[in-house]
C-alpha cells in the first residue's frame, strides 16, 4: 500500500486554499523523501491566472534547489493538472507526477488530454481521490449556495 503522507500535505494546502476563496488545488514538492515545497492555488490573492499551486511549487522548488530541471523529484498535486501546468511540468522534469482528483474537463495528464504522454515522466492518478474530490464538490456546492 502507497505512504499518502505527501499527498496528505497536499490535500492540506488544498484546504488552506478553500478557507482564503481559491479553488482549492494544492501541491508539494519532494526530493529524496524531504519537502521541497508546497503551496496552493493563489489565483485570487494574486489576481492572476498562472497562479496555479503546481506553477507556485515549481518555481519554488527550481530556486530552493538553485538548478533548472527538478531530476529526482516528485509532485504531489490533488487535481489532475491543467494544459499549462503540464506544460510546466513538462519542462521541469520531476520524475513522477501524483495527482488526486481527475478533470473531465481540463485535465493534461491522461483526463482530456494528455500532455506528459511519451515524456518518460511517471504520472500517478487517482491517489486519495475520494478526499480531494470531496473537497472540490465542497467549495464549489458553498459558492453556488452564495449566488
Amino acid at each position: 500500500m502507497m505512504d499518502n503522507t505527501f499527498m496528505k500535505m497536499a490535500l492540506s494546502e488544498a484546504e488552506k486554499a478553500a478557507v482564503a476563496g481559491e479553488i482549492p488545488v494544492g501541491a508539494v514538492l519532494v526530493k529524496d523523501g524531504q519537502v521541497i515545497a508546497r503551496g496552493h492555488n493563489l489565483t485570487m490573492e494574486k489576481d492572476t491566472m498562472l497562479a496555479h499551486a503546481e506553477l507556485l511549487v515549481i518555481e519554488e522548488a527550481l530556486q530552493t534547489l538553485s538548478v533548472r530541471r527538478l531530476t529526482g523529484c516528485s509532485l504531489y498535486v490533488t487535481l489532475e493538472p491543467c494544459p499549462m501546468c503540464a506544460g510546466a511540468i513538462l519542462l521541469s522534469r520531476p520524475d513522477r507526477v501524483y495527482f488526486g482528483a481527475y478533470d473531465a474537463n481540463a485535465g493534461a495528464c491522461g483526463g482530456k488530454h494528455d500532455v506528459l504522454c511519451s515524456s518518460g515522466i511517471e504520472v500517478y492518478g487517482g491517489i486519495m481521490e475520494a478526499e480531494c474530490s470531496s473537497l472540490l464538490q465542497r467549495f464549489f456546492a458553498k459558492l453556488r449556495t452564495n449566488f
